[in-house]
């Protein structure tokens, strides 16, 4: 467990983005029966999710809340020094998708801009990155964008994926100022379990070909994908999670000094109703105190916790308000993060 605090550092501005397109879970019957979809969709909560089209990718959902962003806080571009990219859709394989973000955007040159190829836990990482390089350096003011497309890298004809994810994009505005006070961060990983969660070919290990663009049945319940789109193994990722969770917040509270009563909103990844609940109940925590956007945008891997700041929180975060965000997934890995918000804007959400 890597423990990390700052101080003076935090989120002064946040917008989204999402895809206009939007799928009703009870309705994308293509390839199960109905009976079978309503029973997976009342399990995993899930009811609508936004799809990308073809030509749309995570830059560009992250460059629509980029912009909002800009325009919403009246911000000088010249201004921004920092920009970091999350993502594991990116447009290319190579160049980086923050250099093309950082020319579009119309950011100056001596602005630094690097990617994070992390998943779902990602959103802490970004900014844990971001906070020590701003209280380390001459950095003032620097941006994460946080896109995924994973509606592109699942498959819909295998039931215990092809009714959770969805796309959208966060950008986020991060400041040096005092008014923030300190923020703690909680980053770990297990690479011996890497194989939870995963897209096993097209990568240079096992480079695309006819074999890893296949579709075959994968297991006994017919289940059908290829190598290069993702899996997930659900029973494993589940006990991983109730072990590792709650044992983690509970660490980074006592790392804080503060008590789980001192927070004013806890965010989890919104992977399923169920986890959250579970966690939830096992923590004794008050679900007021909880948002959740799984029932309209599902999980939306790194992109899922922002986006439930931006689209749930837009107007209670007035004021100094305490959040500790939670998130865990591919890799494995898992963060918590206790931040401060200071009358943080929050952007309507877009669609594109």
């Amino acid at each position: 467990m890597a423990l990390i605090s700052f101080d003076g550092v935090g989120v002064s501005a946040m917008a989204g983005c999402v895809p206009r397109q939007v799928i009703h879970n009870y309705e994308y019957t293509d390839y199960f029966p109905a009976d079978q979809v309503k029973e997976v969709v009342d399990k995993v909560g899930v009811f609508e999710r936004r799809f990308a089209d073809k030509d749309t990718c995570s830059s560009d959902l992250c460059y629509a809340a980029a912009e909002q962003l800009i325009k919403d806080n009246d911000i000088c571009r010249e201004d921004i020094d920092l920009l970091v990219f999350l993502s594991q859709t990116p447009d290319y394989r190579m160049p980086a998708t923050s250099i093309i973000l950082q020319h579009r955007l119309g950011l100056p040159n001596h602005c630094v801009a690097f990617d994070i190829q992390l998943g779902c836990a990602g959103f802490s990482y970004a900014l844990s990155v971001v906070y020590g390089m701003m209280q380390g350096g001459n950095f003032h003011k620097a941006m994460v964008l946080d896109g995924e497309t994973r509606s592109k890298v699942y498959s819909p004809k295998d039931r215990r994926s092809a009714f959770i994810f969805g796309d959208g994009g966060i950008a986020a505005l991060v400041e040096r100022d005092e008014r923030f006070g300190k923020s703690w961060f909680s980053l770990n990983s297990d690479g011996s379990r890497h194989d939870l969660i995963m897209i096993k070919g097209g990568g240079y290990r096992y480079p695309s070909s006819e074999e890893t663009l296949r579709e075959r049945v994968v297991d006994e319940y017919g289940n059908i994908r290829s190598d290069e789109q993702g899996y997930m193994r659900g029973g494993d990722v589940f006990t991983f999670v109730i072990r590792e969770i709650p044992r983690d917040i509970k660490k980074t509270l006592e790392y804080a000094g503060l008590d789980k009563d001192q927070v004013d909103f806890f965010v989890f990844h919104q992977a399923n109703n169920y986890i959250n609940s579970y966690i939830a109940k096992k923590m004794k925590l008050d679900t007021a105190k909880i948002p959740h956007t799984i029932e309209k945008f599902g999980n939306t891997s790194s992109v899922s916790v922002p986006l439930t700041i931006v689209s749930e929180l837009k107007d209670q975060l007035q004021g100094h308000k305490t959040l500790l965000l939670s998130a865990f997934g591919v890799g494995m890995s898992w963060s918590t993060a206790i931040v401060s918000f200071d009358h943080c804007h929050i952007s309507e959400i877009v669609e594109i």
